[in-house]
């Protein structure tokens, strides 16, 4: 009979080592560090940045929610936008980014840019790290300088 024997040595190597490489990867996994939710939503600001659509929006309201037990604050930022005829109400936590954006300076019922995901139209954002949809103008509409548009000169054309 040419039956596999369970008591042949090269049986018992290939089982130890199959046992082994399962034992280090059920490790790995259980040993790992998982992302925190805060390492999440960075990724996810991310990738809106560096793969997400651009479209107009416009500021709603924003929120300070400050947590009576501890005294921790969330400031939120709240807008919208129209996608294909459906318009969309989000809210972005922007606690992370304090240092970036005063939600305090942000002009209400102003335009403003919020990327999105073209596959998943209600993941957007308005700020991230290095790209922020909130617009100057907002803040310099208020107290526009007139002096810079009458000191301009006009030029003749060249040629």
């Amino acid at each position: 009979m040419n039956g596999v024997s369970l008591r042949d040595p090269q049986v018992i190597g290939t089982l130890a080592a199959a046992g082994l490489c399962l034992g280090g990867v059920a490790i790995y996994f259980a040993m790992r560090k998982k992302p925190t939710a805060e390492e999440l939503e960075r990724q996810r600001r991310d990738f809106l940045v560096q793969g997400g659509r651009i479209i107009d929006g416009t500021l709603l309201d924003i929120s300070e929610l400050v947590e009576d037990e501890t005294g921790e604050s969330m400031q939120l930022i709240l807008y919208k936008y129209e996608i294909g005829g459906v318009i969309y109400e989000c809210s972005q936590d922007v606690t992370p980014l304090r240092d970036l954006v005063n939600i305090h300076e942000c002009r209400l019922g102003f335009p403003c840019s919020v990327r999105y995901d073209t596959h998943k139209p209600e993941n957007s954002i308005v700020v991230a790290e290095t790209w922020s949809g909130l617009r100057d103008t907002a803040n310099s509409a208020a107290g526009r300088n007139v002096a810079t548009s009458a000191t301009r000169r006009w030029m003749a054309p060249l040629g």
